[in-house]
């Protein structure tokens, strides 16, 4: 049982509480105050590091420093536009990638799909976490996942490819499916209860004579649309974030190849994580557009990429903050 000694507490003249001798806080080790279970406010005095600290609710802080909270948005690599068929008069469009799943806490903007705005992350200072950009899928695959320590992006699904499959891929968004006849568009798949994008869009269930529209991929912000007769679906709309200070738009579906063209938007672009559009010719594919991570926290901390193999233009200060910008490939990041 927790126990209160004094000799006297009274207030003064402002009402508040007035202690006449030094305040004691609770004195502990470092591996004594990991061991113990704790909630937000808690302050002891940390006998290893001779501080005060503090419990923000995800872990220990010293008084009188800034509180490394770091927002993100991670972003996966959308998926390749699938492939058509021609033969004759018999013209199929392929379906449309999906974009890569997309992962968001800053401010108050949304994740991908129905997921609202996730919670910051809080790492400890000098202690490697990993980041990892994921690339686009190619000839009609899925696109790659994309992480940052344990928030992952899955990859956007593959849009139906009319040459072996009517069916979209699943994955952070689900690819857009073909025709003909009834032809289901891929599921957005969730982990952790977390959805990251919107499922494909599905082929037109009516049985044409001869031409036939593929489905939209679907993207971080809506359901690829379904195609319709001779005509490909649009791809469902990406979420747009303002991390970097400026609204972009990113993680947009492709749109599904038409009987006779490609579906409009080509290849995803870098670092968009949109899928790529379904073409309208065997053997020929619009790949998806490869992830991003960008990591944003208080400019008083200085990041650093330990052992190389990240991809970056370097820390750009806005406001009181600082973000990054990671284009391409693995490797740890820590503060400092």
């Amino acid at each position: 049982m927790s126990e209160l000694k004094t000799n006297k507490i009274s207030t003064n003249d402002q009402n508040n509480v007035a202690i006449d001798n030094a305040l004691g806080l609770k004195s502990y080790t470092t591996t004594q105050r990991n061991a113990l279970t704790s909630v937000a406010g808690d302050t002891i005095y940390n006998t290893t590091d001779s501080k005060i600290q503090f419990y923000n609710g995800s872990a220990w802080a010293d008084t009188g420093t800034d509180v490394l909270t770091v927002d993100y948005l991670v972003i996966a690599g959308g998926g390749s536009g699938g492939a058509g068929y021609q033969s004759g008069s018999d013209r199929r469009g392929g379906g449309g990638g999906a974009g890569g799943g997309y992962r968001n806490s800053y401010s108050t903007e949304n994740s991908g799909g129905p997921t609202t705005n996730e919670a910051g992350l809080y790492p400890d200072i000098a202690t490697n976490y990993t980041v990892t950009i994921g690339a686009g899928g190619v000839n009609k695959a899925t696109g790659s996942p994309s992480d940052f320590s344990v928030i992952k992006a899955l990859g956007g699904g593959g849009g139906a490819n009319m040459v072996d499959t009517t069916s979209g891929s699943s994955g952070g968004s689900g690819g857009g499916g073909g025709c003909p006849g009834t032809s289901n568009g891929g599921s957005a798949i969730s982990t952790n209860i977390v959805q990251h994008g919107y499922g494909g869009g599905g082929g037109d269930s009516t049985v044409h004579p001869a031409s036939h529209g593929a489905a939209g991929g679907g993207g971080a912000g809506a359901i690829g649309s379904n195609s319709s007769g001779t005509s490909g679906g649009a791809g469902g709309a990406g979420r747009a974030s303002s991390i970097t200070g400026s609204s972009i738009t990113r993680s947009a579906g492709g749109a599904g190849g038409n009987s006779g063209s490609s579906g409009s938007g080509g290849a995803g672009s870098s670092n968009t994580g949109d899928g790529g559009a379904g073409t309208h010719s065997a053997g020929s594919f619009h790949n998806g557009g490869s992830g991003v991570v960008i990591l944003r926290y208080p400019k008083t901390f200085t990041i650093t990429n330990p052992g190389g193999g990240l991809t970056t233009a370097g820390e750009v200060t806005t406001g009181d903050d600082k973000y990054i910008i990671y284009t391409a490939g693995t490797g740890n990041v820590q503060w400092n």
